[in-house]
């Protein structure tokens, strides 16, 4: 396997594979998310495009299983960073990661690491910024839909120096598997000083 950190130009031929990668591994829990090849592919341009931005891909032989996103906080979304200010967080000071996707056949095998090893060191390199920051969406433990035997990262992110910043939530829709239409989902974000 190879674990390859990917910037501007060199993203474009890997964006079809990612997008229909954040497809399946998002629908499945906690996220339940009823993508189309076509947001994805627009969400992920962004990345291409950003000067700052890193892909970290998971790659073995010709098949991508795993993939990894950061970027300065103000290159992502507005939503993103509002939380941050209305918190006191100077934005500008905040390397965002977003999402992290791994087939399941794959997991458990230091991968994981690997993301936020690369993402963590491309953040440092860039001098200027305090903090790096995820978010994760919120679902009741009680939730019926969750399977049997599911653990949440909670325990993995700590590890790795991450807490949760409690009030630092940010509310994203997206349509889930089995609606009509967007849902609206509460994502708490975990941060760690850099």
């Amino acid at each position: 396997m190879q674990v390859l950190a990917l910037r501007g130009r060199e993203l474009g031929p890997v964006l079809p594979a990612l997008a229909e990668l954040r497809i399946r591994v998002f629908r499945d829990w906690p996220y339940l998310y009823d993508g189309t090849l076509e947001y994805e592919a627009s969400y992920l341009k962004k990345f291409s495009a950003a000067e700052d931005a890193l892909v970290v891909v998971v790659r073995e032989s010709d098949k991508i299983v795993g993939a990894s996103t950061a970027t300065p906080l103000l290159g992502h979304a507005d939503e993103f960073a509002r939380p941050f200010a209305d918190q006191g967080y100077d934005p500008e000071r905040v390397f965002y990661f977003g999402e992290s996707v791994l087939l399941p056949e794959y997991r458990g095998r230091g991968l994981g690491h690997a993301f936020f090893d690369v993402r963590e060191s491309h953040a440092r390199r860039g001098g200027c910024f305090e903090f790096a920051a995820f978010c994760a969406v919120v679902r009741e433990a009680s939730d019926p839909r969750a399977p049997a035997g599911y653990r949440p990262l909670d325990a993995f992110w700590t590890k790795r120096g991450y807490f949760k910043k409690e009030g630092l939530i940010a509310t994203f829709p997206w349509k889930e598997c089995g609606c009509n239409e967007d849902v609206l989902h509460p994502m708490q974000y975990w941060i760690k000083r850099l």
